[in-house]
């Protein structure tokens, strides 16, 4: 006991204990390094472990979103409701064979020489389906001048300015007294298919063919 209570005893007791605590959280860090060096570093890689381990049986994890039943999506049933809420009919089949059935809308569109706005008024409509059209120039110059049967054809009439329907009223004023006559309000400021004057003649012509569409 007198040997342990010496000063030296006491020092070299002191200094063991000291590189005890100096090396043991080293080696405590070159063991979770080697743990962390060991395990997968990407899914692929966790997926071989896995499978190396038996783990073969575990679900794939869909990161909390839910998975889509893809079949149902396709279904009949389905398509027919998402076409209802877009305001549509579904199949194609289904609204040509609707249209072939009906009368299609005589639409007659007026400007003053019949080169350029009527002319793509009837380019446009010509390819909607349930739609006859026809185009005119209300001055003795047109290309093709408006005639009694042009107005007795036509279901509804369209007309670019306020004075091609005034020259109406006044030359067929029996003819389009119940007629469905419209003015447009487009100058004669386009050529011919412009992609301006497209866009007009749909926007303003589509809610007069199709009232209730």
């Amino acid at each position: 006991m007198g040997d342990f209570a010496s000063p030296s005893c006491r020092n070299a007791l002191f200094r063991a204990m000291t590189r005890l605590f100096l090396v043991l959280p080293r080696l405590l860090i070159r063991t979770i390094e080697d743990k962390q060096m060991t395990h997968p570093e990407n899914r692929a890689a966790r997926r071989v472990a896995a499978r190396k381990h038996g783990d073969s049986k575990r679900a794939p994890t869909d990161r909390g979103f839910q998975q889509k039943n893809w079949k149902l999506l396709y279904l009949r049933h389905n398509k027919l409701h998402r076409a209802r809420q877009l305001g549509k009919i579904w199949p194609p089949k289904e609204w040509k064979k609707l249209m072939a059935d009906i009368e299609p809308v005589n639409v007659l569109f007026i400007c003053s020489k019949n080169q350029w706005r009527s002319p793509t008024g009837e380019a446009v409509f010509a390819r909607v389906d349930g739609v006859a059209t026809r185009s005119a120039g209300t001055a003795k110059s047109a290309r093709r001048q408006v005639s009694v049967g042009d107005i007795r054809w036509a279901d509804v009439i369209l007309v670019m300015e306020d004075k091609h329907a005034n020259r109406l009223r006044a030359d067929f004023r029996q003819e389009v007294a119940y007629k469905r006559l419209h003015v447009l309000d487009i100058p004669d400021d386009y050529q011919y298919m412009d992609e301006d004057l497209i866009a007009l003649i749909r926007e303003k012509s589509e809610r007069l063919i199709f009232p209730n569409g």
